[in-house]
């Protein structure tokens, strides 16, 4: 999602982050031993991969907010961060992430991402998008829970609506044709080049 673009707040107050975090945590719990090595809908990554990602993701949550640059984080979350309990590593990740932003005044610092510096808003704004999405991948990849919750939908649409032709970035398929009745799932994904199988 790192990608830079006009970001607006003037059309919703708050970011449902946390219920990002509880719908990707609920999918993780239900992950079965045989299932960590099984595709997902991204194409280079096993469950065990995305857990992974999301993980890493949330690691470097306390580093930004206070202040650190990508250089002088390095390559700290790199590799497996998963360990020898994956559910865990994930739990203890995002309990730290979520503290991480309930600090008052979080959205209103500068984070220095790899392409450049953002607010704190539009950081959280990326993170919870991200893991909209991922949540729905890991929920394919295990054939569990494959419908999200709506509010975390209407965000993500929200959001990626804005991003314009994701493809551009190299990081995913060109968007898919959808039906005018589709539903805001299936648009989601679809601007994603996700197919919706639900």
């Amino acid at each position: 999602m790192a990608q830079r673009r006009q970001h607006r707040r003037d059309t919703r107050t708050g970011t449902p982050y946390p219920e990002a975090l509880a719908a990707f945590g609920e999918r993780v719990r239900l992950i079965t031993p045989d299932q960590w090595d099984s595709p997902t809908p991204c194409s280079d990554w096993t469950v065990r991969d995305l857990v992974n990602h999301l993980v890493g993701e949330q690691l470097w949550v306390p580093e930004l907010l206070m202040g650190a640059t990508v250089s002088e984080v390095g390559g700290r979350f790199d590799g497996d961060v998963l360990g020898d309990d994956p559910l865990a590593a994930w739990t203890d990740a995002a309990e730290a992430a979520r503290q991480a932003w309930a600090v008052p005044g979080a959205t209103e610092l500068t984070v220095h991402l790899s392409f450049g510096d953002v607010t704190g808003q539009y950081y959280l704004d990326q993170l919870t998008t991200d893991l909209t999405i991922h949540t729905w991948d890991l929920a394919e990849g295990t054939g569990r829970l494959t419908r999200l919750p709506a509010e975390l939908v209407d965000f993500a649409l929200g959001e990626i609506t804005g991003y314009g032709d994701l493809s551009a970035s190299g990081l995913f398929d060109p968007p898919l044709p959808v039906t005018d009745d589709a539903s805001p799932q299936t648009r989601l994904l679809a601007l994603t080049g996700r197919r919706d199988g639900g």
